[in-house]
């Protein structure tokens, strides 16, 4: 090699170097500047004369090359701030019999036309990557805090209580409640009130993914795990979770084989992704909640008895709508808050009768039908106040107690005999009766719609188009 080495004319050297690295310099060990090619001065703005000699960091900008030489440590492919852009750089020691002498400087790029190039996609990838990355930690975080839990009620703020006091330890969390409730709310406010607030917050339907998707889904897949997996394998939502809260929503809908390896996970604290060999240290947080009776489906078989205990450390009962009637008014000024910002609207409100109708109503759907129902009054209002007139059909004709003092309905062809009644039209009386069945069947099954067309006996399709000519959702 050195004789190889020794065939080169001396002559040669200096070209060979500026030709492997078009922009070099090389400091002393003080930091001095004793050699910097054309390139390089060229691209500072300045010449060789009035570089060499110098102090390597009244040359360069934000260079590193003093520090380098103090460290002994070499930095390869190093991201480098300069002239209001970013280049990359590699430093290495010159070391001469085991002492460090100076040090060696090179950037990485062999034209201008290079430095462009970086400068406009490599540049532009790094700002995309700093957007997906800011969008991804947002989506993260937890959404909602106690504070946005609203009601006065007993119920309420005894539920309400029992979750921030529980909030600071690591225990799991069950949340039990109707569909509509709030109970991803009371999810992402435990989250927010405990120690991992700063960390991440995933949520994830196990009722909406796929069976044969979910176990990917939570634990994630190596490369070539399954045909169409994502080169490079993918983390699963336990992965994402790490150090911070999993909110488990519907967990009463989770397939028995699944629930197998989620209690393996609780338990080992690891995970082992889809085609994978090596198991994974997790800390997670569950918070789980379901609409469902856990206890029932433990009886019947349909959910695991030692994944229920393990699940349930800490249990929340969240009241229904109906069992907390006064804070109807309150959650309704809130929601409507919400709502015409969507609409650009300000200062909406409800009329007294309104207010009545719909503290007299059950409220199947929870507070979600009850957002539906004010969103729609929105829809068609042209004032500021909601009058009976702007809701759905089946509150607008709802009777109330001052309207109706009695009422015998004839049976058998039997007189009918009214007081203080009002007669409708058929369709009307007809679509009004339609709707309440819809949704005394919803309230009977705790929202699951396949369940409420059964005990209907309507097909599930002309379940779903009732609900969507109802608007109950």
């Amino acid at each position: 090699m050195d004789q190889g080495m020794d065939e080169i004319p001396y002559q040669w050297h200096k070209q060979i170097i500026n030709l492997l690295a078009e922009r070099i310099v090389v400091v002393n060990r003080d930091g001095i500047i004793l050699h910097i090619n054309e390139a390089y001065c060229e691209f500072l703005g300045t010449t060789i004369e009035k570089a060499l000699q110098r102090p390597v960091q009244e040359v360069i900008e934000n260079t590193r090359m003093h520090i380098v030489v103090k460290t002994g440590q070499k930095e390869l492919a190093a991201i480098h701030p300069i002239n209001g852009s970013e280049m990359i750089a590699n430093r290495y020691p010159l070391v001469v019999e085991g002492e460090i002498v100076g040090a060696l400087g090179t950037v990485m790029f062999r034209s201008p036309e290079e430095w462009r190039m970086y400068k406009s996609k490599i540049q532009h990838l790094v700002e995309e990557l700093k957007y997906y990355k800011t969008k991804v930690e947002k989506d993260l975080k937890g959404k909602y805090h106690f504070n946005h839990l609203i009601g006065k009620s007993s119920t309420f703020l005894a539920t309400k209580k029992l979750a921030e006091r529980i909030s600071g330890n690591n225990s799991s969390v069950l949340l039990i409640g109707e569909s509509g409730t709030g109970k991803e709310l009371f999810a992402h406010a435990i989250h927010n009130h405990s120690m991992r607030a700063s960390l991440p917050f995933v949520a994830i339907n196990c009722a909406s993914i796929p069976e044969h998707l979910l176990e990917s889904e939570l634990f994630g897949y190596e490369d070539g795990a399954f045909t169409g997996a994502k080169k490079g394998g993918k983390k699963g939502q336990f992965e994402i979770a790490n150090n911070g809260s999993l909110f488990l929503d519907e967990i009463g809908d989770m397939p028995l084989t699944m629930q197998s390896k989620l209690l393996r996970v609780l338990q080992e604290k690891e995970v082992q992704r889809v085609g994978g060999q090596k198991s994974i240290a997790v800390d997670v947080r569950i918070i789980a909640a379901t609409h469902r009776d856990l206890e029932k489906l433990v009886e019947d078989g349909k959910f695991r008895q030692d994944l229920y205990y393990r699940l349930n450390v800490i249990k929340i009962e969240i009241p229904p709508l109906r069992k907390r009637t006064d804070d109807i008014p309150l959650i309704s000024i809130s929601l409507l808050k919400k709502i015409e910002k969507k609409f650009f609207r300000k200062g909406i409100g409800l009329s007294a009768e309104v207010k009545e109708r719909l503290m007299q109503h059950s409220w199947p759907g929870n507070i979600r039908e009850l957002e539906n129902v004010l969103e729609r009054a929105i829809n068609v209002l042209d004032g500021k106040t909601i009058e009976p007139a702007h809701l759905p059909l089946y509150l607008r004709d709802q009777e109330t107690k001052s309207n109706y003092v009695s009422e015998t309905i004839a049976i058998n062809n039997n007189p009918t005999t009214l007081t203080s009644h009002r007669i409708q039209p058929l369709k009307e009386t007809l679509a009004q009766v339609e709707k309440q069945s819809l949704l005394n069947a919803l309230g009977v099954t705790n929202g699951n719609k396949q369940e409420a067309a059964k005990l209907l006996e309507i097909g599930k399709t002309s379940f779903y188009e009732k609900c969507k000519l109802y608007d109950i959702k």
